[in-house]
């Protein structure tokens, strides 16, 4: 199959979830968002890894979002018990204020100038890279380092790690083809979603005890 009508709106759509996870305060905004990455994740992929095992890469990824997904879902009806219970506030949501959302704006606005100036160095370290390619796995470690910088709250922190194992398997679809390490970036993947899990519900533990 030819992906290359698709790669300027896989690049827009890794962009924009990316920066969507940074923004948003709904951790179903937030998970919608990391499916969807990942769709633009395996167009990128698949112009270089034939289709097969470019779908492996999104049920992959879709596997990991769902395993959060459930944890979290499970996580606000536990609360909601508590809440009901014990007269306790509980929630899965972070409120953001404006002044949090510009800040994380213009920081997200700042690693973008600073990735696409970067852009053409490794467009030349990376032999055999397309364009569109350097710029999604750029902006996917890019802004999956800055979320990592913003948050310490558990799942957020994971989706962050996603998102930045996601371009570095882009970069790495460009350089070679490996089955073998594939199933290990799955693997790796999975891990990081029941990481993840675990946390989320040690945490919910910790809030209702």
């Amino acid at each position: 199959m030819n992906f290359d009508h698709l790669l300027f709106p896989a690049v827009l759509l890794v962009g924009i979830t990316a920066l969507t996870l940074i923004l948003s305060n709904n951790w179903r905004w937030s998970l919608a968002a990391l499916f969807l990455q990942y769709v633009g994740v395996f167009i990128l992929v698949a112009i270089t890894w034939p289709v097969m095992m470019s779908l492996a890469k999104l049920l992959a990824g879709w596997m990991a979002a769902t395993v959060l997904w459930m944890a979290l879902a499970g996580q606000e009806q536990l609360l909601a018990v508590s809440e009901i219970d014990q007269g306790k506030q509980g929630s899965t949501e972070i409120v953001y204020s404006v002044s949090s959302r510009l800040f994380r704006f213009f920081a997200a606005s700042l690693v973008i100038l600073v990735i696409f100036s970067l852009i053409p160095l490794v467009i030349d370290w990376i032999p055999g890279i397309h364009r569109e390619q350097a710029i999604g796995s750029l902006l996917l470690i890019g802004l999956g380092l800055l979320h990592l910088g913003l948050t310490a709250v558990p799942w957020r922190v994971v989706v962050g790690l996603l998102t930045m194992l996601a371009g570095f398997e882009i970069i790495y679809s460009a350089v070679e083809l490996s089955i073998l390490v594939e199933g290990l970036l799955a693997a790796v993947n999975l891990g990081l979603a029941l990481l993840g899990v675990y946390m989320v519900t040690m945490s919910g533990t910790e809030e209702t005890a």
